[in-house]
């Protein structure tokens, strides 16, 4: 196994730990769950860069990597509706173009066509991931404002969530489109 894929590897290892401190009442939690989220956030823009730069795509790697970034971000997301820091509603629209973007690539890998991550895919997963380091820093020093700078964060995240998606969606519809 080369060294892109031990890192997404390394960045589903880490969910559980992620997850743990979000959940252990001790002091700084939400600090270790933040360097957790970091590293295994820092692994994603690692992986890909160093699989171009040796020419180690694999297909393990391209089919690894964005599930192991969706397995992060929804695992941080579902935790932060747990806790209260945020409404369930962006995390159901954020799983439901996920799922949708999944579809879409099983529905065109028959066609032999490989849907391969945008700008906005990208844009929406750093931004969303900064979006979490920032709540957590911002939870763990229990500042006053958190709430809302974090609500106005997440539908930020939400929004480039949907753009991204309907940016898929049109430049992939000839392959859903059957009345065509």
């Amino acid at each position: 196994m080369n060294l892109p894929n031990k890192l997404t590897l390394l960045r589903i290892i880490l969910v559980p730990f992620f997850v743990l401190f979000m959940y252990l009442k001790i002091p700084y939690a939400y600090f270790y769950a933040l360097g957790i989220f970091a590293i295994a956030s820092i692994t994603d823009a690692l992986d890909g860069k160093i699989a171009r730069a040796r020419n180690l795509i694999t297909n393990f790697g391209k089919f690894l990597d964005p599930l192991a970034d969706k397995v992060l971000v929804i695992s941080a997301l579902a935790c932060f509706v747990e806790l209260g820091f945020m409404s369930a509603i962006p995390l159901i629209i954020i799983v439901a173009r996920e799922f949708m973007v999944s579809g879409l690539r099983l529905v065109t890998a028959n066609e032999g066509v490989v849907v391969a991550a945008g700008i906005w895919g990208k844009l929406k997963t750093a931004f969303t991931m900064v979006t979490i380091v920032i709540a957590l820093f911002l939870e763990g020093i229990n500042f006053s404002g958190a709430g809302l700078i974090i609500t106005i964060l997440i539908w930020i995240s939400t929004l480039l969530t949907i753009i991204s998606g309907l940016v898929y969606l049109k430049g992939y519809w000839k392959y859903i489109d059957t009345d065509k």
